[in-house]
């Protein structure tokens, strides 16, 4: 066997460390644990979800269908709904303090409504398309299908900031439904059953959750679309998750890999 001389081994050295911190780096993924299941309304094409005083808030799309809801977490009861124009595509959703922010997809126009009552009380506009929105207490968080975040004013809606989403140093585009929790910007990705986790202060994904149990517990006749739905109750630690046209929402277990800072927020331009 033909060994190596010693002026070799310095960069075959380095190749080793490089590969070896790479693997590392990687984002930790686990699998989403179940804990509870509850109805959830097949006919709603779910867009924008969160709980608030232990009631659900569901956002849901499709031209003609699209709705704000108040919905019993526990039984699914459609407890309120106010509907969208034919002309608007519901999208996400979002609370801050005794207001909901519903977005629409192409229609350039977030929709703002008192949260006792669902009256809608104003209506701001914004460029571009709008997916996912979520609040970390000082600025609302958007999403657009790309893997740029928008920070937004709740006040009058003006983009303040922005953040691009990696993993292991690539974009990571078609970013969804979006939630605030502990610290950490969780988003559905399009067309996938993963959910990432983000550190709100870089942009990187710190941990994914593998969301395939969620689906295999559907039922077989279920005619279910993509994951679509993040809900956190901040007062009961409950973290909710359900689908486009899902007849379940879940209540999963808090993961344990990674860990944002949790006062991390975004920082405005």
């Amino acid at each position: 066997m033909r060994s190596f001389s010693r002026r070799h081994t310095g960069p075959w050295l380095l190749l080793l460390l490089l590969i070896c911190a790479g693997a590392v780096a990687a984002a930790p993924s686990e699998r989403a644990r179940i804990l509870a299941s509850h109805p959830h309304d097949p006919d709603a094409f779910t867009q924008g979800l969160l709980v608030a005083d232990g009631l659900l808030y569901e956002s849901t799309g499709g031209y003609g269908d699209s709705s704000l809801r108040r919905v019993a977490p526990a039984s699914g009861e459609v407890l309120q709904t106010r509907s969208l124009s034919r002309d608007h595509f519901g999208e996400g959703l979002a609370r801050v303090g005794a207001r909901l922010y519903q977005l629409t997809w192409k229609a350039g126009v977030a929709f703002v409504y008192d949260r006792d009552s669902l009256a809608r009380i104003d209506r701001l506009t914004y460029d571009g398309q709008g997916w996912g929105l979520t609040y970390d207490g000082t600025h609302l968080i958007m999403s657009d299908g790309s893997a740029t975040l928008q920070l937004r004013d709740p006040d009058d809606f003006r983009r303040v900031g922005a953040l691009e989403v990696t993993e292991d140093g690539q974009p990571v585009d078609e970013l969804n439904e979006l939630e605030y929790i502990d610290g950490e910007i969780w988003a559905n990705v399009w067309y996938r059953d993963r959910i990432l986790r983000i550190d709100p202060r870089t942009g990187d994904v710190i941990a994914s959750l593998d969301a395939t149990p969620l689906r295999a517990a559907l039922p077989a006749d279920a005619e279910a679309g993509v994951l679509n739905g993040i809900a956190y109750d901040a007062s009961a630690g409950r973290i909710y998750a359900t689908g486009k046209n899902w007849p379940r929402l879940f209540e999963i277990a808090r993961p344990t890999a990674g860990r944002a800072d949790p006062g991390a927020t975004l920082s405005a331009e």
